[in-house]
């Protein structure tokens, strides 16, 4: 994420009674609440008053009463496709608008027809949202990209262990746009026209930087699951990368200058310890818990070279490796105490 502190500050150090909306692409029909959620301070994810409210297609949120209750619940308003901007869900919005509160829209009015590569043309609905509130909200543009892949049209289910960047600008000024309907007259349609359009700019700006952005990070799947800044030299240290037949499900964050190939997709850190040798790393990312047991074994109970560690511990297994730790040392220490 770049230029979280841009969104915090609006949410957490607007002005009393400022209102907040937030504009952002729309590619997966997760993307709130999965991309939003990762992006809240604590304070306001656990805080249901101050949570954002959003607008949905009533032929989607809101077909039956099940999802009707559900979706009202978490502070979803119901917009009916072709009733036009004055309908009765926007005129909610606005009124939350009035009252302080955070309303995120998406201004294409629905999903990325091409996997999120473009950012469609915004509709003047949100331009209805920010000229006809009380006060001229407080707009933050966000854009990400990956959750094509989190959740592909068609998916049932989200993916997961994917890898999804999101870019948050400046705030967007519309002063001057307040200032030419007082001093030119121009007509309402026309200035929601004006504010859509420069929603839309901002937003296709910001999406050809976070592209970027993205293909400058290795992807989770080429980099989860690396321990990096262990002190190998000084520790007595070896490792190496073994291709295992796992499922990754976490994101890992490594510096930009390492240089993975794309062939260690999957990939486990596994390492050795020499004997005799002290053990004292920083550990990022997770590994197999087999294998973190039977590394664990391997450092702890076995008083082997490290040639004879490893087949060691695959013959006993890291479980029994534990039990004939406990009994040999714990266990015996105990009862001479006792």
């Amino acid at each position: 994420v770049y230029g979280l502190e841009k969104l915090h500050d609006a949410l957490l150090h607007r002005p009393k009674n400022k209102s907040l909306i937030t504009v952002s692409n729309h590619v997966a029909s997760v993307d709130d609440p999965f991309v939003i959620a990762s992006l809240l301070p604590p304070s306001v994810l656990l805080d249901a008053q101050n949570l954002r409210w959003t607008l949905c297609a009533t032929d989607r949120c809101f077909k039956n009463p099940a999802t009707t209750a559900f979706f009202r619940s978490v502070k979803v308003l119901p917009v009916s496709r072709g009733d036009g901007i004055y309908q009765k869900g926007m005129d909610m919005a606005i009124a939350k608008l009035n009252s302080g509160g955070w309303v995120h829209i998406f201004p294409e009015g629905s999903r990325s027809r091409d996997g999120g590569k473009t950012v469609g043309s915004p509709k003047r609905g949100v331009g209805r949202l920010i000229l006809d509130a009380d006060n001229v909200p407080l707009v933050v543009p966000f854009v990400h990209t990956g959750m094509q892949d989190v959740m592909p049209i068609g998916a049932t289910f989200p993916r997961i262990g994917k890898t999804v960047t999101v870019l948050i600008g400046d705030p967007i000024e519309f002063d001057d746009l307040v200032d030419e309907e007082q001093t030119k007259h121009l007509s309402r349609g026309k200035l929601y026209d004006a504010v859509a359009s420069r929603i839309g700019h901002q937003l296709k700006k910001l999406k050809l930087q976070v592209d970027r952005l993205a293909l400058e990070q290795p992807s989770a799947e080429r980099v989860a699951d690396i321990l990096h800044q262990v002190d190998r030299e000084s520790l007595g240290l070896q490792n190496h990368l073994l291709n295992e037949d796992y499922s990754l499900a976490q994101e890992a964050l490594v510096q930009s200058k390492l240089d993975i190939s794309p062939t260690q997709e999957r990939s486990f850190f596994r390492m050795r310890l020499s004997y005799g040798d002290a053990f004292a790393s920083r550990m990022r990312g997770y590994m197999d818990p087999t294998e973190l047991m039977g590394f664990a074994a391997r450092g702890l109970f076995m008083n082997e070279r490290t040639t004879d560690i490893a087949a060691i511990v695959r013959e006993r297994g890291p479980l029994r490796a534990w039990k004939q730790y406990m009994e040999a040392n714990l266990l015996g220490k105990w009862n001479l105490l006792m």
